[in-house]
């Protein structure tokens, strides 16, 4: 009986009992195969509870979220609630949590209020966001709303309804109430 050393599924994917091997297209079959092999051990480990989560909540890659300090940040404020003024979990407003936010992980200070922030933001077009932009938008009549831009177009903020959770740009009430993103500067 033969033994398997590789299997063909889809087009330049293969199996091997070693690894997976994925060509980029740029490679020929020909060419040593171990330059596009992928080995997935050790891979998988490197990667928290946390990151997972959040990488399914936003659907994207596990891999794509690199800043672990910025989601166990987020995993430790989710679900504390909404307060007006509120700036301890205990309850926390908009503006309170994404200045908390940029000071815990990017060591960036931002003023007191959406509007302050804004005011003291470069302006940058939704297609340009990054995570760890601001994000704002119009809930009360001009800029009344702060959020902090995470990654395929989702964002966290302490919602007036939900407290601290992560929505999506996309969402209809969101999307319809968006002002424009801005980028605190550093020193």
């Amino acid at each position: 009986m033969a033994s398997l050393t590789t299997a063909n599924f889809i087009n330049d994917i293969s199996f091997t009992p070693d690894g997976i091997g994925v060509s980029s297209g740029l490679i020929s079959p020909d060419q040593n195969k171990s330059t596009n092999r992928v080995t997935t051990a050790g891979l998988i480990e490197s990667f928290s509870k946390v990151q997972f989560k959040y990488a399914m909540l936003m659907d994207v890659a596990v891999e794509s979220l690199t800043n672990s300090s910025l989601y166990k940040f987020i995993e430790n404020w989710y679900g504390t609630h909404y307060r007006m003024g509120g700036t301890n979990k205990k309850g926390i407003d908009c503006s309170a949590f994404t200045g908390t936010l940029l000071m815990a992980i990017y060591s960036l200070y931002a003023p007191r209020t959406a509007r302050e922030q804004y005011n003291s933001s470069q302006h940058i077009p939704k297609d340009k966001l990054a995570e760890g932009d601001l994000v704002f938008f119009n809930t009360k009549g001009g800029v009344s709303h702060v959020g902090i831009y995470l990654s395929n177009n989702h964002f966290v903020h302490s919602s007036a309804s939900q407290g601290v959770i992560i929505s999506s740009l996309d969402d209809s009430y969101y999307s319809q109430r968006f002002i424009g993103g801005g980028r605190i500067a550093t020193n």
